[in-house]
């Protein structure tokens, strides 16, 4: 039950009563006062009296509250009502001879409510929902001048007048996060400043709101639908977006069994993880369940996981290291329904025995081979496959064959002709191949001076000649010639060509100047034999004039 105020002591009304003056000719009734204001339960004194002279004057009051008569004379009584319950409307009346009279007061009753009272508010409610609040008020008067008001904090949500009693006053509030630890409550104000009293509050006792919300109904359970025997699983599950986290409950179940978890709650987020190791006691078929509760919402997210044994596959080799020549056996088998394919480095193909067709997965493949070169560093995988739940799951085991050989040293190895240039850079590449690596040594046969291998920074004619290559290990040795040839010219040569060419230049420039000479001077003897002749024509001209 909700709980008031105590309720301020009700003030008195001080009543004055009316001095009776005799009327006018003609009997006539008056009471005193005709209106009075007094709290419930309260008293009052009322007066009636009469302008009546008649000796047998009956004057009297009616009401329906105790009344006591506290003095009277021959046309006026005094009365005392007491324990006034409700507004009324007492009557004073008078038989005066054949003649009867009345008169009437207005006596209204105020009272502060008896209760007050906010409904209580949902243990939750779900935000973007509407919240209906109820103040219920009983008692109160007069309810004309009684008015409800509903807070929101110190916040007022709606003021109401109350006109029936009792009265319940609603009010619908779009429900926020913003809500949640919200404190709700009602009061009344009865105004009795009017009547020259005060505002009297009575308050209701204060409800705090929770809200929450969950925009998204779907848990996110993260972890794998296979599980295997020896490992260590982690599970998961989340959710987002929800309010407040900080009171969700969230946990695991694994087969009914309640999981030991590590739980988040942070601002609109919350997840539990559990670790789980995968034994043979486990169940083949395990529910995995997560279960979230938030007010009174209950989500739930189910996973069948299923429990199984897979064994690595064995691979083996009967020498892992061997002779060349020498015969090695590779078996590859799985356990446990696995079926096992054998492939190698060099072949995408699974290898045979004895030149037989590839034979279709099983649970064990064996073969033999005869070691070679070709084999060594070979690797040897075997894949085993197990279908569990309709899903294939695969695991491998690598294998490294080692074969000892002796030295192998080829065209492809090391060239058998090399031509350089003088001064400029090479690299002698000369690599023997073998099982352990075998070393080499290369000398020239003419005079057994070495070959350097590998970068030679400047090339000089010197190294000119044929070098027998020896390479060479535990397992044996072998030799091969590489010749090398160096090209250079000789200094002689060019200074004999530059003479030549010298005396090509200087003969060219002697002939040019010779014939631009012997040019110049037939030129001149040209020109001068014109001029002769010139001179001479001139001559025989001027005797021709002087003739008679």
């Amino acid at each position: 039950m909700a709980s008031t105020r105590a309720r301020p002591m009700l003030p008195l009304l001080l009543v004055l009563v009316a001095v009776v003056i005799p009327g006018p000719v003609g009997a006539q009734v008056s009471i005193h006062p005709t209106e009075a204001f007094l709290p419930r339960g309260g008293s009052v004194q009322v007066n009636c009296s009469s302008s009546c002279e008649d000796e047998n004057l009956g004057l009297g009051l009616e009401t329906n509250w105790m009344k006591d008569e506290l003095s009277s004379g021959h046309n006026w009584k005094l009365f005392k009502l007491s324990d006034i319950g409700e507004d009324s409307r007492p009557l004073c009346f008078e038989n005066c001879g054949t003649t009867q009279s009345s008169a009437s007061a207005t006596i209204t009753v105020y009272s502060f409510p008896e209760r007050v009272e906010l409904d209580p508010l949902p243990a939750w409610q779900q935000v973007g929902k509407n919240l209906i609040l109820r103040c219920l008020v009983e008692g109160g008067a007069p309810r004309t001048q009684l008015s409800v008001v509903l807070l929101r904090g110190n916040e007022t949500l709606s003021r109401q007048a109350v006109d029936g009693d009792p009265k319940e006053i609603t009010f619908t509030v779009l429900a926020s996060r913003g809500d949640h630890g919200a404190n709700f409550s009602c009061f009344t104000e009865l105004d009795l400043r009017p009547q020259g009293l005060s505002l009297f509050k009575n308050v209701s006792e204060v409800r705090q709101l929770r809200t929450f919300d969950l925009p998204t109904r779907v848990l996110k359970l993260d972890t794998p639908d296979l599980l295997e025997v020896g490992t260590q699983q982690k599970f998961l599950c989340s959710l987002e977006g929800l309010f407040p986290a900080s009171e969700a409950q969230i946990y695991l179940e694994m087969g009914g069994q309640m999981l030991t978890l590590e739980s988040t709650n942070s601002r609109d987020f919350v997840s539990a993880t559990a670790s789980v190791e995968v034994t043979e006691k486990l169940d083949r078929t395990l529910q995995l369940r997560c279960v979230l509760e938030l007010a009174d919402q209950t989500l739930e997210m189910e996973k069948t996981l299923r429990i199984y044994n897979f064994s690595a596959p064995i691979l083996t080799l009967s020498q892992p290291e061997v002779s060349e020549g020498d015969q090695v056996t590779v078996k590859c088998e799985a356990h446990g329904g696995a079926q096992v394919v054998l492939l190698n480095s060099t072949s995408p193909r699974p290898p045979t025995s004895q030149g037989t067709s590839p034979r279709p997965p099983t649970s064990q493949i064996q073969f033999t081979l005869n070691a070679s070169p070709e084999d060594h560093k070979r690797r040897f995988f075997c894949s085993a496959a197990l279908e569990v739940d309709g899903k294939s799951l695969f695991k491998n085991q690598t294998l490294e064959l080692h074969v000892l050989y002796g030295p192998h040293l080829d065209k492809k190895d090391c060239l058998g002709n090399w031509t350089w240039q003088e001064g400029s850079q090479q690299t002698l590449t000369c690599q023997p191949q073998g099982n352990p690596a075998p070393n080499l040594t290369c000398s020239r046969k003419a005079d057994g001076v070495p070959l350097p291998i590998g970068m030679v920074k400047s090339v000089k004619r010197e190294m000119n000649g044929t070098y027998k290559c020896r390479a060479f290990s535990s397992r044996g040795s072998i030799t091969r010639d590489v010749h090398l040839t160096v090209l250079y010219h000789d200094q002689n040569t060019w200074v004999i060509i530059v003479g030549v060419l010298v005396l090509i230049i200087a003969g060219f420039v002697i002939v040019a100047s010779i014939y631009t000479y012997y040019r110049q001077r037939k030129i001149r003897i040209y020109k001068l034999q014109k001029a002769q002749e010139e001179a001479l024509k001139l001559k025989q001209l001027n005797n021709g004039v002087s003739c008679p």
